[in-house]
């Protein structure tokens, strides 16, 4: 017997977990999604971003039972692998225990596997090529009109092409794909519709909730780095990092022996994208600052100048919901910057999070409350620690004090198990920790290692005795 109906707006990642999640528990549940199906449709390159799927995100799947799955999907990476100018590679390990990796995922793989799972799943609806277009909380309407064809685009929800291939066969042309405008009735929606969501969007033109909107001035671009002579041009096994300060290129890897490299690059000045405007420019560029991956990539001038340039930055909104009737979650509540690889995962966890919550309360209403007053702390946490990571990737890794202080970090977790954990590593690999208290406890122990730096005057020798002291004192 049905529990009652939801819809989720959004198929991007966050949408099929939560709709499984939820039919699981015996809800019936419609999922809207403005793109055709993705298992049919051809992927766009370009604007994917590589996913990072961490400890949160794989609890979230295991929750589900999908991870039998997804592990087929996974690649280990161990650690950074620094490209400086003038010296090898170098690797340095996020963690030091044999476990602690991150997994790089095809974003357009693990998408069509989820919808797949979705699909499967007798108490999910799938409708594909319907776009919302408003919700009305004062009157329960949920509004979907057909989609354009350049929805993908449109949506910023675009697949990485190298991600694998889609099934064979006709695109489907069941429900969705109507070419009619219908309303529904809202209550209960649940918005996974990313950082573009157009559920935030219709709540904020009605004046019920309120937006900020923090862009990065540096943007990005993707390129693919083919596999050399048949086998990996780099190491599978590492995500690939050419610090230069005030920029960065980075590449991960796919299970085809390919890699899509990242350029993230400040939108105007010296150097900027604005100055990259014709193919001199670009293979000078390339040249002068990434010699080694510019060897790799043997179409540079074409792809830099048929794949898009995105932007990126944080959302905030308050609330992200309007009583029983409409949540926001993951990137439709609170984007962020890629740099920690956890918009995925910290989306994930939030799934998991509400599943949890549902047997604990009787209405959506506490529900949906209850959600937002457990998650907005560590939403804003992460967004924090994701900005701050782009600094340490593109300009810290390259600072001698950065490195010195990584490794005590490290010795300080050995020798004060459970006290002591690197705030990379809480954020990463303990799902038990939050991430507000992941933060909270990051800047006491940067302030044990900024003493230690000062008491050393850089010394690379770690003073343990004192480090027990202020450890005892402050954790």
């Amino acid at each position: 017997m049905s529990r009652g109906a939801v819809n989720v707006v959004g198929a991007g990642l966050a949408g099929p977990l939560l709709a499984i999640l939820l039919a699981r528990r015996g809800f019936a549940v419609t999922l809207y999604e403005r793109r055709a199906d993705p298992r049919h449709a051809s992927n766009d390159a370009g604007r994917s971003i590589n996913l990072a799927l961490a400890a949160r995100g794989i609890r979230a799947l295991e929750h589900a039972g999908l991870m039998p799955r997804v592990r087929a999907l996974m690649i280990p990476m161990r650690g950074r692998m620094l490209h400086e100018p003038g010296r090898p590679p170098a690797l340095l390990p996020y963690g030091q225990r044999e476990e602690e990796v991150i997994y790089s995922v095809g974003r357009a793989a693990l998408n069509r596997l989820l919808i797949g799972e979705a699909a499967r799943h007798p108490g999910i609806q799938l409708r594909f090529g319907e776009a919302c277009t408003t919700v009305s909380p004062a009157d329960d309407r949920l509004v979907l009109n057909p989609a354009p064809r350049d929805a993908a685009s449109a949506a910023g929800q675009t697949a990485a092409a190298q991600s694998g291939p889609a099934p064979a066969g006709p695109a489907p042309s069941g429900p969705g794909q109507s070419g009619t405008t219908r309303e529904v009735p809202l209550a209960p929606t649940i918005a996974t519709d990313g950082a573009g969501s157009a559920v935030r969007a219709s709540l904020a033109a009605q004046g019920l909730i309120a937006v900020r909107e923090e862009p990065l001035d540096h943007d990005y671009k993707e390129l693919a780095i083919p596999p050399g002579s048949g086998r990996p041009a780099l190491d599978p096994n590492a995500l690939h990092v050419w610090p230069r300060r005030g920029f960065m290129l980075i590449a991960l890897p796919n299970t085809d022996g390919s890699f899509t490299a990242t350029l993230f690059l400040p939108r105007e000045g010296i150097p900027s994208f604005a100055m990259l405007a014709d193919g001199a420019a670009i293979d000078a560029f390339f040249a002068r600052e990434f010699p080694d991956a510019r060897a790799l990539v043997p179409d540079l001038e074409r792809q830099f100048r048929e794949h898009p340039q995105a932007r990126l930055g944080t959302v905030h909104a308050v609330p992200w919901h309007i009583g029983g009737a409409v949540l926001l979650l993951g990137d439709a509540a609170h984007a962020i910057v890629p740099f920690h690889g956890q918009g995925m995962n910290a989306a994930f966890e939030d799934c998991r999070v509400l599943d949890e919550s549902i047997d604990a309360h009787e209405s959506w209403e506490a529900r949906f409350a209850a959600f937002e007053v457990g998650r907005r702390a560590n939403a804003e946490a992460i967004a924090r620690m994701a900005v701050e990571n782009y600094g340490e990737m593109r300009a810290a890794v390259l600072e001698p004090r950065f490195l010195r202080q990584k490794s005590w970090a490290l010795e300080l977790e050995r020798s004060f198990p459970g006290r002591f954990i690197p705030r990379y590593s809480m954020v990463m690999f303990h799902p038990e920790i939050p991430y507000a208290e992941a933060l909270r406890r990051g800047t006491v122990q940067q302030e044990i290692l900024d003493a230690l730096e000062e008491r050393g005057a850089g010394s690379p020798r770690l003073d343990l005795d004192f480090a027990r002291e202020m450890i005892d004192a402050k954790l």
